[in-house]
């Protein structure tokens, strides 16, 4: 982006206002001045106590234009599913040899599948997984014995979402090289699986807060009026 074109965006941005998702996603792009396609990113702060096993909110979401990225996949499986991973995909695949590897520090994926099987193995790596947020888990359809379908899907755009410590969602929702409109349709799919995520315990209002950013702009508050939540 030209000096001139991001200033004449930056002024333009109001950072008290909250807009709608429309113009705050095409802010985002005339915002994004780095020389490399920027992550488009949605913050969602929640009103929910994650500290709740009932309110932890947590799921997936199918980004209809896609992710705009490579997302590397490990899958732990055996014999046919194991052969099924490979031929969906797959970027590793493997049992008591992948979990070895992890064991010693490979984590060079995104995301991790499993069989039902594998699960007693895949647990003792939760030390690895579970604070680099790829431990496998039913409710997010990673442990599955529809092993091509799961890497198809999530090589194909669904991503996992869940809440941190905070109450916070935050995931990337596509590059800043998409067009607003794709930006838009995937924003509006994931605000859509977050509202049929709120816990039945959730008091108050649930969507408290909306930013969505490139990987070096500023965050642009989008108005939660104007996503249907309450």
């Amino acid at each position: 982006m030209s000096g001139k074109k991001y200033s004449d965006a930056s002024e333009r941005l109001d950072r008290q206002k909250f807009y709608d998702p429309n113009e705050a996603l095409g802010l985002v792009k005339e915002l994004a001045s780095a020389n490399f396609d920027e992550a488009v990113d949605i913050a969602v702060g929640l009103g929910v106590d994650p500290r709740k096993a009932d309110q932890m909110v947590r799921g997936t979401v199918a980004l209809p234009s896609g992710t705009g990225g490579d997302v590397r996949v490990a899958v732990f499986a055996q014999g046919d599913l194991a052969a099924e991973a490979t031929e969906a995909g797959a970027d590793v695949v493997g049992a008591e040899d992948l979990a070895e590897r992890i064991d010693g520090g490979f984590t060079d994926f995104d995301l991790a599948i499993a069989t039902p099987d594998m699960m007693p193995l895949v647990g003792k790596l939760g030390r690895v997984l579970g604070p680099r947020g790829l431990m496998p888990n039913p409710k997010s359809g990673t442990v599955t014995t529809e092993i091509a379908k799961a890497v198809g899907e999530f090589k194909g755009g669904k991503v996992e979402y869940r809440t941190d410590k905070y109450g916070n969602v935050q995931l990337a929702i596509g590059k800043t090289s998409f067009e607003a409109s794709d930006l838009v349709a995937n924003f509006s799919a994931v605000m859509e699986e977050i509202e049929k995520a709120r816990p039945a315990s959730a008091k108050g209002r649930y969507v408290k807060k909306i930013t969505v950013s490139s990987t070096m702009g500023p965050g642009v508050k989008v108005d939660p009026n104007q996503v249907g939540s309450e």
